[in-house]
């Protein structure tokens, strides 16, 4: 990073490519560095001390694995980021925004390969009734279950990733990030990966040879969802999906708002645009249809741009292309009756 901070542009402000942001966006960039790498801190921290006490549990090595992956999403924030404030050039007219979604998709990725091992190892350890040894530890003269400091390094790694998650969920919606918004998703559900370890571990106490490996299929099913989930977040957007909000579960009101400001401009009859997302900013080709086939002049057309740029930071990306009439092959679905493209896509997103 620079010494002026995180992404700081010519005149001092923090940018992605051309965009600058606002000040309330430039403080949640800042923030969400801060704890991106305040959340590696704690995962050296909470590997190391896992590895130490893990021992021969399937459920505590399903616990360590996903620390391990914990490391991707915050570092692949930090990288992205990094390439998301560089300048468009002639090699990329568009900028390096794409770097969230290829971030994005390093994390599914990684995510849905160790799942898939960790289901396919702690399954075959449940029907294969294998019974994981718990024994002593010894700490100068005192021996005790090697079960308590397991126990213990689980409370200890299970609750500041939930205060983090909490803490970065509202960056990744003020500045659109996907990657953040993975992190801190994973973050919010990492308690459930330590209570199951914690269940796991007295189970075997108890004489349940079966609760650990059923702990660890828990666990790696929790991440074998995320990285599904994600996969599909990622890649959609990668694919040139229509914007959807930060989540992917529906479609983002910026493209209706862009649409129904062009429309109340007075020259205008009417107006559809579609919208790709970039990763932090949207790039957005608005088609126009002019009253009565008046040909506007370059004062109206920079006029309506200004009108629509102005709703949101991150439709800068913005052309205005006057036509005679909207291009269906260019906005499918825009034959259909208003609200019915919008719901079939919300349906089909999920």
């Amino acid at each position: 990073m620079s010494g002026r901070g995180p992404a700081a542009g010519a005149e001092g402000g923090v940018t992605f490519g051309h965009t600058e942001l606002p000040e309330e966006q430039s403080a949640a960039l800042r923030r969400a560095i801060r704890l991106a790498w305040g959340t590696i801190a704690f995962l050296l921290v909470g590997v190391t001390l896992v590895y130490l006490v893990m021992g021969s549990s399937q459920a505590m090595k399903a616990a360590w694995a996903e620390d391990l992956l914990s490391f991707i999403p915050p570092i692949s924030f930090l990288v992205a980021v990094r390439f998301a404030r560089r300048r468009p050039t002639t090699a990329h007219p568009y900028g390096y925004h794409r770097s969230v979604g290829v971030g994005h998709l390093v994390a599914a990725a990684a995510l849905l390969t160790m799942g898939t091992f960790l289901v396919l190892d702690s399954g075959s350890g449940l029907l294969a009734a294998e019974h994981p040894p718990v024994g002593v530890m010894h700490l100068g003269d005192h021996v005790f279950w090697a079960g308590w400091p397991m126990i213990g390094a689980m409370v200890l790694t299970g609750i500041p990733p939930v205060l983090l998650g909490r803490a970065k969920m509202p960056l990744a919606r003020t500045l659109h990030d996907r990657v953040l918004y993975a992190d801190a998703d994973m973050n919010k559900a990492d308690w459930m990966t330590a209570l199951g370890s914690v269940v796991g571990i007295l189970g075997i106490g108890a004489g349940l040879w079966w609760a650990d490996s059923a702990a660890a299929l828990f666990i790696s099913v929790s991440i074998l969802r995320d990285g599904i989930a994600n996969l599909r977040v990622a890649s959609g957007a990668l694919m040139d999906a229509r914007a959807t909000t930060v989540d992917g579960d529906e479609p983002h009101p910026l493209t209706g708002e862009v649409d129904a400001r062009l429309r109340a401009l007075p020259w205008v009859e009417d107006a559809r645009s579609r919208v790709r997302d970039q990763g932090h900013v949207f790039h957005v080709e608005a088609f126009v249809v002019p009253r009565d086939g008046r040909a506007p002049s370059l004062r109206e057309l920079a006029e309506a741009r200004e009108a629509a740029t102005a709703l949101d930071w991150k439709v800068q990306d913005l052309v205005v292309v006057p036509v005679e009439e909207l291009p269906e092959e260019m906005l499918p679905g825009v034959a259909a009756a208003e609200g019915e493209d919008e719901r079939r896509a919300g349906a089909g997103s999920r």
